[in-house]
């Protein structure tokens, strides 16, 4: 029997039938067939990639990474120099100018300085002086370059103090009668022993004493007295007779019993009795009350603790001047103390006459005083 597509020369006759060489032929094939196919299914292989390592960074050259310096002088406003002076180099990566990598620098006396193996690049100089505002300043170096500021001046440093200042008593009084002596009636004649403050700061002992020593060597003080000398001159009062020498014993004795007035009355019994020796201007209030006001002050002063009192101090000063006067004055015109009561008496009036004109007329005749009188607190 023939089987379709087998070779002619060949019958088919089952396996173990086949001719010997056939079966040693057909086992390499089948092998061959089969590592064909394996051959053929298995996926291609890629071949291994070895990777590759990063090219090394090339240097920049050394010129362009050279380090260079900074040098400048540091003074005030008036161009002196400011010695130990801080100066730090701050970049911008640097948070402080304390930081370690800064380079730093303290100016010589000649407020000189150099930073030396600085880095190229933007900078910042961070410049601080004890009592001096500090100072920022940008800039940039260049590699190798040696770089010179210009003069970088400093300003003191301003510093905000809140004072309070609290004047004493002595010092408000001061203050009130230096006022007082240069109070003058028609610009001219003093008018010192007034106060137009109504409750001003007391006088302490010195300041008394100040206010008399002012008044006894005031030139016109001095003047008025050798009028009154003329005067008595003139008509010849006292048995001193004429001429120079005559003249002159005159104004001794006016001189001394203005003298022992204002010394006795307006400092040392002042002192004693703790009294106010000036007249305190009113200027307030209906006209009768003021004209009592200035006659009652012949008699009464204010004291040292604001209370109206007896004017002891002016009562007694007018008697121990009258009998002083007794020690100087010619025999025949020493008076007797019964005149010298009486003397006082008088003086009492014509005070009481001198505050009428204080209240009412001096104040417009004396310049640089206020219309109405400020009170002090």
């Amino acid at each position: 029997m023939r089987r379709a597509g087998l070779p002619p020369s060949i019958s088919y006759a089952g396996p173990s039938q086949l001719p010997a060489i056939t079966r040693h032929t057909l086992r390499p094939l089948v092998l061959l067939l089969c590592l064909f196919a394996f051959v053929a299914t298995s996926p291609a292989q890629q071949p291994t990639q070895t990777p590759t390592a990063p090219l090394p960074a090339t240097p920049l050259p050394q010129t362009l990474t050279t380090p260079g310096t900074i040098s400048g002088t540091i003074t005030d406003t008036d161009g002196d120099a400011i010695p130990n002076a801080r100066i730090t180099l701050v970049r911008d990566s640097q948070s402080s100018p304390t930081s370690t990598q800064s380079p730093a620098a303290v100016t010589a006396s000649d407020g000189s300085f150099i930073l030396t193996n600085v880095p190229p690049g933007p900078f910042t100089l961070s410049i601080e002086a004890t009592g001096f505002s500090g100072r920022q300043l940008p800039g940039s170096l260049h590699p190798s370059e040696a770089l010179t500021l210009s003069t970088i001046v400093l300003t003191a440093a301003s510093a905000a103090t809140d004072v309070q200042v609290t004047a004493t008593q002595t010092d408000i009084a001061e203050a009130q009668i230096n006022e007082e002596e240069h109070q003058r009636v028609l610009g001219i004649i003093p008018n010192f022993y007034v106060s137009y403050i109504l409750n001003p700061v007391p006088l302490n002992p010195q300041q008394k004493f100040e206010l008399s020593f002012w008044t006894l060597i005031d030139p016109v003080n001095l003047v008025l007295n050798g009028a009154l000398a003329g005067i008595e001159q003139a008509d010849n009062t006292y048995s001193w007779g004429q001429g120079a020498q005559a003249y002159a014993k005159r104004y001794a004795a006016a001189y001394g019993t203005f003298l022992t007035s204002t010394i006795l009355g307006d400092a040392v019994l002042p002192i004693f009795f703790k009294q106010d020796p000036r007249y305190f201007y009113k200027g307030t209030g209906s006209i009768h009350s003021r004209i009592f006001y200035a006659i009652a002050n012949s008699v009464v002063c204010k004291g040292d603790n604001h209370h109206w009192q007896f004017d002891y101090s002016g009562f007694l000063g007018g008697l121990g001047a009258a009998g002083l006067a007794n020690l100087y004055y010619p025999a025949v015109n020493r008076s007797s103390a019964a005149l010298i009561l009486d003397n006082t008496a008088i003086g009492i009036a014509f005070s009481a006459a001198g505050n009428l004109f204080q209240e009412f007329l001096i104040p417009h005749l004396t310049p640089h005083i206020p219309a109405k009188p400020p009170r002090s607190p």
